[in-house]
């Protein structure tokens, strides 16, 4: 296969053939490089174990670097604490790489900006306390960053507070709008000529929903509300708005949309990236077509060559199972999720019958989706076997006002798979 190529809403692969475990990512090019920062999750339970760093020359292959922030011996990222949306900034004058997050205790009852710096890009950062606003911490908890043409940062909140940060980045200097989305989260923002457009997500916990959108052709208003920006009720072509990077494609400057498809509990191995490009006209963004795959290079859709065979399989016995033999050099598992599945262990073994790679993916949506479920990493050119199969388990959580999300069963349902040979 080609490079740049994105798969959306499948477990990507690093060089160690690990999970990327990044999450409500944000993206820094530095030189020839992406670096992707997320927060870096567990299977089981909800807390903070470090931000991650990868690095990639072309959006798609991505090499693991290291824990950007490991867990801290006490204090806001202490034992059992919350780290989330973690976003890095560089500023040009002093050097210096700065991280902001959200920390919280387990109940999200103790919100608070937190604040990290590091003299390199790819380095371990140092945790320097809570983000000041007139010597108080900002007590707030979903947050973003925006870095504008003239260099000035802003962090952006939950229900639209947008603060402005100082020259060094390290403080917050002047609060510049508020209550622009009551009800919003996760906010992520981009600018196109004189328009500045900032998304949010409803609060539906891990679920996803249809994400909206403002503009304003000044960060301190008047913002007008523009609704959805993706087709209504694909939930956000199931996915959460996190962040958007602006890229070259062919001499033009595109927003690309990227966006978090969770998958509670099993958040490290089964949790995916959905990225789009986004058309801008004026004062209006759209993404109105989901690709499973696209280049970042052109900006298109992507048809992966490659011989598809039926493999029908659908079940919700735990331990049920289909095999499938192949030759070639990677595989790509086609299924439909939906509010009935779980989750399927994805197994491959050589020619020797040892097993070489494990994955775990999750069927669920609730909006139904027939798609691309799995991706091998690439293989040796050789003869392997897939195995899929029905682990009997499922998502299920709840919101903080009590309100139950998640799945009724554990079904896993395949209709094909590709076997690639380049």
């Amino acid at each position: 296969m080609n490079k740049g190529i994105i798969f959306n809403g499948v477990p990507w692969f690093d060089q160690n053939l690990e999970t990327v475990n990044a999450h409500s990512v944000c993206v820094l090019k530095e030189g020839n490089k992406y670096y992707l920062f997320g927060e870096y999750k567990t299977n089981d339970v909800n807390k903070y174990i470090g931000f991650s760093c990868y690095s990639s020359h072309n959006l798609s292959d991505w090499q693991f670097e290291r824990l950007a922030l490991p867990p801290q011996e006490q204090g806001l990222l202490g034992p059992d604490r919350i780290g989330e949306r973690v976003k890095v900034l560089k500023n040009h004058n002093t050097g210096t790489y700065v991280m902001l997050m959200h920390t919280d205790n387990l109940k999200y009852t103790d919100p608070c900006i937190g604040l990290a710096t590091c003299d390199t890009i790819d380095g371990t950062f140092k945790f320097q306390g809570p983000l000041l606003f007139e010597g108080e911490p900002i007590r707030m908890w979903d947050m973003g960053t925006f870095v504008d043409e003239d260099g000035a940062a802003y962090l952006l909140l939950h229900e639209g507070d947008i603060y402005r940060l100082s020259d060094d980045y390290l403080t917050a200097v002047e609060k510049v709008a508020e209550n622009i989305a009551p009800g919003g989260e996760s906010p992520a923002m981009f600018r196109d000529g004189s328009h500045y457009f900032m998304m949010f997500s409803n609060k539906t916990g891990w679920e996803r929903n249809d994400n909206y959108y403002f503009v304003s052709n000044d960060l301190r208003g008047p913002w007008k509300k523009q609704g959805l920006f993706c087709p209504k009720d694909s939930l956000t072509f199931n996915s959460q708005c996190s962040f958007v990077l602006s890229i070259d494609i062919n001499g033009r400057t595109v927003p690309i949309y990227m966006g978090d498809r969770w998958s509670y509990p099993r958040q490290a191995s089964s949790a995916s990236q959905v990225w789009l490009p986004m058309t801008v006209k004026e004062d209006t963004c759209r993404i109105s077509e989901y690709f499973p795959v696209w280049s970042s290079d052109t900006g298109t859709e992507v048809l992966v060559e490659g011989n598809e065979e039926i493999l029908s399989f659908r079940s919700n016995k735990h331990g049920e199972s289909i095999n499938y033999s192949f030759e070639g050099t990677q595989i790509i598992v086609y299924g439909i999720s939906d509010c009935h599945s779980g989750y399927a262990e994805v197994l491959i073994y050589n020619d020797e019958e040892e097993l070489i790679h494990r994955s775990t993916v999750d069927f669920y949506s609730l909006v139904t989706d027939n798609n691309i479920k799995y991706v091998s990493p690439k293989l040796p050119g050789g003869k392997y076997k897939l195995e899929v199969r029905v682990m009997g388990e499922n998502g299920v959580w709840y919101t903080k006002n009590g309100t139950k999300y998640g799945s009724d069963d554990h079904f896993v349902t395949l209709n094909s798979v590709k076997v690639c040979t380049d």
